[in-house]
């Protein structure tokens, strides 16, 4: 009996274009066979080769095969060969991988035993081919608790396999070079890499990366601590250079006692000073204990930045015999750069991610600077001043918040610290009175979007930089002082607000209050009816701001009347020129001549990430269309908070996402206790998305004079099938752009 499964799609596809492979098991012997393919359809024949190869050896016929429903398994020729041939085809019911746990936990040992050979020595993951034909290689050949005392090799053959031909993979091999060509005095070696063992030969496979070509041959002499530099190119004929790894050990922050005949001892850090200048009368310092290095050893290999906390010492040394060092964790994350395309970047860098605590943040520069700038602008709009706490009062909590910056593609942009007040702690007619700040909806952005789209304007991208610490407190309130940072002679002290701060309940209705009051100054006229819109006429045209918090978009008739308005908040605030509009509350906007897109191709993959889907294979439709689901499913049920999590998301991808409005409605309604069937839908919907990713809404131009606003309305009649409500869905076009949709 045949276990099977197929693996893909994988990405990058190898040198020779596969994308999938197919793992076949012996269930009575463990023995496997791996095939790798270009397309799904090509395992059928793969299976019959297999087939044939086994039962020639065996000199038995297969008598049973277990897969998934997969359609390479489940196509009617597939069916007829297995009836012709006798072959009962036993599959496993959807969602049930356990059904065919020989196999899936198989292919989950090959799959990270050929990422291991492949990280091992730093091969490309074009090389992945030969790494999971490797792994089934040397799996056949080791012991396995399904068996007792011997090897699938030994069970499939009833002979003991021979192991001393094994070498690293991925290490270099010098190939003797035979045949024409070979001159007296030309080199008798040419040095490749180790790609496994040639399947019917006693040879192994090597690839050439000078030439790129694959070789077969027995006459190899391996350095298996040495690999090869993929990373550089590398001359035809010239030598190979030793790769040595530098081994560190990392010592905790305090004292390294290893034999170095040193004691224990504090390493400090240069202190940093007060910030320059403050505008306020307050004078700060960072409140730190942060450790410095000592110099670098001599006789050291020197890197720039590299800082060792001892000399080598002399008990301990690596596999090369080079006497060990060590180096703070400060040093090895300031001198480290992080790596940008690698499938788990965010996670294996520390420095890339948020730290757990001010004493964690003050001990890396650039979360250090980030704190210092946030407290410049604190200083600079004078938001409060130092004062005695009267009797009364309580003086609120204040924190540090730190966030990672990213771009669209996940890029780090900026390290940003925030320090806000606990705002959980005030109370409601003592400490604030009003807290409903209004911001434009993500239907008025669109719609703004859609007219300056066309009618052939910019859409500019301003941000206010602080725009809390902007706002005028009507309120009394006093907080204590920040963690991490002291005041000069303020023992006792609290700090009294003048104006808003980061996390005060009536921080955005403040801020709100003071743009407002700066937009009509400046001859805006506020949208009755949309109150984060504002309006200006101007000669012959007119100006339009809409406003979310702290980000403004701008378009207008005239690009001299945009420039102007942007000097304008330049001087009243501090501001930052984001020029065009790219990316907005998650969504992507490119602006070309005559036309304007707004997608979140980047928000789709991190929701197909999440949810394990990331390279799933996708489908055509969102939702099938005489698909009914219930509340009343007798299907197992699935993790709540998860399926809650995919909707969540899902319902903020709508704002660009028409397409799949209907199906993620008609999903959310089962967030209570989803069943395996509603799991089911919201799966195909990401099957849906991955092959969909860079859809959204397109804006186009138009010649006419007058805009239309034209809707459309429909419903359903009694559609749910368990209280029988019926569905309605309605879209609304300025001209011919989309601009609004619900359903």
């Amino acid at each position: 009996m045949f276990h099977a499964d197929l693996c893909g799609q994988i990405r990058p596809m190898t040198l020779g274009g596969q994308n999938y492979f197919l793992l076949m098991v012996d269930d009575n012997t463990r023995y496997m066979w791996i095939e790798l393919l270009t397309t799904k359809d090509e395992a059928f024949k793969c299976f019959k080769r297999v087939m044939a190869l086994a039962e020639t050896e065996q000199g038995g016929r297969l008598r049973a095969f277990r897969s998934d429903r997969g359609g390479e398994f489940n196509s009617i020729e597939f069916k007829e060969y297995c009836d012709e041939h006798g072959v009962k085809h036993y599959t496993r019911t959807p969602y049930t991988p356990q059904q065919n746990g020989v196999v899936e936990r198989r292919n989950r040992t090959v799959v990270e035993m050929a990422r291991c050979l492949l990280k091992s020595k730093g091969v490309p993951g074009e090389f992945w081919g030969e790494a999971v034909t490797t792994a089934v290689y040397l799996l056949n050949r080791a012991p396995t608790s399904s068996l007792r005392g011997k090897t699938p090799y030994e069970a499939w053959y009833n002979q003991k396999p021979k192991v001393h031909h094994l070498r690293t993979f991925g290490c270099i091999a010098y190939v003797k070079q035979i045949g024409p060509g070979v001159s007296k005095l030309s080199d008798r070696s040419v040095p490749m890499v180790l790609m496994g063992y040639e399947t019917g030969t006693k040879g192994y496979r090597l690839y050439d990366p000078v030439a790129k070509k694959l070789h077969i041959s027995r006459d190899v002499i391996f350095a298996e601590n040495r690999a090869w530099k993929w990373n550089q190119e590398v001359e035809s004929g010239a030598g190979i250079p030793v790769f040595d790894v530098e081994h560190y050990i990392i010592a905790g922050q305090g004292t390294v006692t290893d034999g170095a005949g040193s004691d224990s001892q504090s390493m400090t850090e240069s202190s940093v000073d007060s910030v320059a200048e403050p505008l306020s009368p307050v004078q700060w310092s960072i409140d730190t204990d942060a450790t410095s290095p000592q110099a670098t050893p001599p006789g050291s290999p020197h890197t720039p930045g590299v800082e060792y906390a001892t000399p080598p010492t002399g008990d301990s040394v690596d596999s090369e015999g080079v006497q060990l060092r060590y180096r703070t964790l400060q040093n090895i994350i300031d001198t480290s750069e992080e790596v940008q395309d690698f499938e788990y970047s965010g996670l294996c860098y520390l420095a890339a991610e948020e730290p757990n605590s001010v004493g964690d943040a003050l001990q890396e520069k650039c979360w250090r600077d980030a704190m210092v700038t946030e407290m410049e602008s604190i200083h600079a709009n004078r938001t409060w001043e130092l004062a005695d706490l009267p009797k009364g009062h309580k003086a609120i909590g204040l924190k540090w918040v730190f966030k990672v910056k990213k771009d669209p593609q996940g890029k780090i942009i900026k390290h940003k610290a925030r320090l806000v007040a606990k705002g959980y702690a005030q109370r409601e007619g003592v400490d604030f009175e009003e807290v409903f700040a209004p911001v434009a909806r993500i239907e008025t952005v669109r719609l703004l979007l859609a007219l300056a789209a066309r009618c052939g304007w910019r859409v500019h991208h301003m941000d206010v930089k602080s725009a809390f610490l902007n706002g005028d407190l009507v309120e009394e309130v006093y907080v204590q002082q920040p963690p991490g940072f002291v005041v000069d002679n303020g023992n006792g002290k609290v700090l009294k607000l003048k104006k808003a701060l980061y996390g005060l309940r009536q921080a955005p209705r403040a801020w709100n209050a003071r743009l407002d009051k700066e937009l009509l100054k400046l001859g805006f006229v506020r949208n009755p009816l949309e109150h984060a819109v504002y309006r200006r006429a101007e000669n012959k045209g007119f100006l339009l701001v809409g406003v979310y918090v702290d980000d403004l978009i701008i378009t207008g008739t005239s690009q001299e009347s945009i420039d102007a308005f942007k000097k304008q908040m330049m001087s009243s605030f501090s501001m930052s020129d984001l020029g065009l509009l790219s990316y907005y509350l998650g969504m992507e906007v490119n602006q070309r001549e005559g036309v304007t897109t707004l997608c979140q191709s980047a928000y789709t993959i991190k929701i197909l990430e999440q949810a394990g889907m990331k390279g799933c294979n996708p489908c055509h439709v969102p939702m099938e269309n005489k698909s009914k689901l219930s509340k009343n499913d007798k299907s197992p049920p699935v993790d709540t908070t998860k399926y809650r999590n995919i909707i969540g998301s899902l319902r903020y991808l709508v704002n660009t996402r028409p397409d799949i409005a209907y199906s993620v409605g008609i999903v959310s309604r089962y967030m209570e206790a989803p069943k395996t069937s509603h799991w089911a839908a919201v799966k195909q919907i990401l099957r849906y998305l991955a092959g969909t990713v860079r859809y959204g809404c397109r804006y186009m131009r138009s010649s006419t004079s007058e805009p239309k606003l034209l809707g459309f309305s429909d419903s359903d009649l009694a559609g749910d099938i368990d209280d029988r409500k019926s569905t309605g869905g309605s879209v609304f076009f300025l001209g011919m752009n989309l601009v609004t949709w619900v359903s």
